[in-house]
C-alpha cells in the first residue's frame, strides 16, 4: 500500500481499460462486445486500439451473453461490458445457462456498482449484483480496491479460465497500490495490523476503511484491515486469521447486507471460528438519484460511519 498515492485520483474504468489493452497486445484471442455503453466503460479505448476485435452488440445485454458465450467455444476470450445493474440481473438467465453453467471463459465487466454511479439514479445502482453472482455456481467475483489493482485484476482473469465477474465503481478516487503491489485471484491482503478490531472490507470501500482506520488510531484504537479482492472464492484461510487476531470483526461493502459480502465472512466464521461479527453496508434498501456523497453519507457508507460502527462494537464486546 502506498500512502503517498492517496492524494492521486483515478478511476477503476481507467484502469481497467489500461488492462485491456496490454492484455490484447499480449493475447490475440481477447476481443470485447459492449452495450452501446462503450464511452461510459472505457471500451471504446479498447476499439480504438483493435477496431477488428470490438463487436457493438447495441441495447441488447441478453444478446451480448448469447454472443460471448458462442465466441469463447471456439477459444477467444470476450469480455461483455455494461453496467453492473445490467450485467447482473438484466442477463442473469442467459449468464446462468449459456456461461456458467458450461464454465464458458467469459469476463463480465460491471463498472457503476453500488450507489457511487455519478447521478445515473437508483435504476443504475447495483447493489444485489454480489449477492447474485454468489449464488451462481461457477462465476468467479472480484473487486478490486482502485484503479491500479483494477488494472491487475484485469490482467490476471484474462489467464483465468472461466466466467469472472469484475466489479468496479465508476468515479475517480484515491489509488491506495503502487506497483509493488502483487494481485492475484484468490488471496486477500491484510493492509494493516492492530490488535483491537478487524475490518474485513472489498472494493472501493478498502479506501474508505483505511481511512477509517487511521482516524481511530486518535481514539487509541488500532485496526486489523483485511481487503478482499477475490470476493468467490473467498480467501478463507485469511479471513479467519485476520479474525484470531483481535476475536472482532467489521465488514465492509457498498452493497446490500443481504447475501453480500458481509455474509460471506460470517458464513465462513460461523463454520470455522465463531466470533461477534457486523456489517457496514445497505440495510436491505434500493438507493436513490442523487450526488455520490450525500448517498453515501445517508446510506452510512462513510470513513465516518465506519469510525462509529468501530466504537460502538468495542464497547459493546470488551467487557463480555
Amino acid at each position: 500500500m502506498d500512502k503517498e498515492a492517496t492524494v492521486n485520483k483515478e478511476s477503476m474504468r481507467d484502469g481497467f481499460a489500461k488492462g485491456l489493452i496490454e492484455a490484447a497486445l499480449a493475447n490475440p484471442k481477447v476481443v470485447a462486445l459492449d452495450a452501446d455503453v462503450a464511452t461510459a466503460t472505457k471500451f471504446n479505448l479498447f476499439a480504438d486500439k483493435f477496431p477488428d476485435r470490438f463487436f457493438e452488440i447495441g441495447i441488447a445485454e441478453q444478446n451480448m451473453a448469447g454472443v460471448a458465450a458462442g465466441m469463447a467455444t471456439m477459444g477467444l476470450i470476450p469480455f461483455i461490458g455494461t453496467f453492473a445493474c445490467f450485467a447482473s440481473t438484466r442477463i442473469a438467465d442467459q449468464v446462468r445457462v449459456s456461461i456458467a453453467q458450461p464454465g464458458l471463459n467469459v469476463k463480465i465487466i460491471g463498472p457503476y456498482s453500488g450507489l457511487r454511479t455519478g447521478q445515473t439514479g437508483k435504476t443504475h445502482q447495483a447493489v444485489e449484483d454480489i449477492a447474485l453472482f454468489r449464488g451462481m455456481p461457477q462465476v468467479t467475483i472480484v473487486a478490486p480496491a482502485d484503479a491500479y489493482e483494477a488494472y491487475l485484476a484485469t490482467k490476471a482473469i484474462v489467464d483465468y479460465d472461466g466466467p469472472v465477474y469484475l466489479r468496479m465503481t465508476r468515479d475517480p478516487a484515491p489509488v491506495i497500490f503502487n506497483n509493488g503491489h502483487k494481485f492475484e485471484i484468490g488471496p486477500a491482503y491484510r493492509l494493516l495490523d492492530g490488535n483491537d478490531v478487524t475490518i474485513i472490507s472489498t472494493g472501493a470501500m478498502t479506501i474508505d476503511t483505511i481511512q477509517a482506520a487511521e482516524e481511530l488510531k486518535k481514539h487509541h484504537i488500532e485496526c486489523t484491515v483485511l481487503h478482499v479482492p477475490t470476493i468467490k472464492p473467498l480467501d478463507a484461510e485469511a479471513v479467519i486469521a485476520a479474525a484470531k487476531h483481535t476475536g472482532l470483526v467489521i465488514t465492509v461493502e457498498e452493497h446490500n447486507i443481504l447475501a453480500g459480502f458481509g455474509g460471506a465472512v460470517a458464513e465462513i466464521l460461523g463454520e470455522h471460528y465463531p466470533v461477534p461479527v457486523t456489517r457496514v453496508g445497505i440495510r436491505d434498501v434500493f438507493g436513490e438519484s442523487g450526488h455520490n456523497e450525500p448517498l453515501m453519507e445517508k446510506y452510512g457508507l462513510t470513513s465516518k460511519h465506519i469510525v462509529n460502527t468501530v466504537l460502538g462494537w468495542i464497547e459493546k464486546w470488551k467487557n463480555r
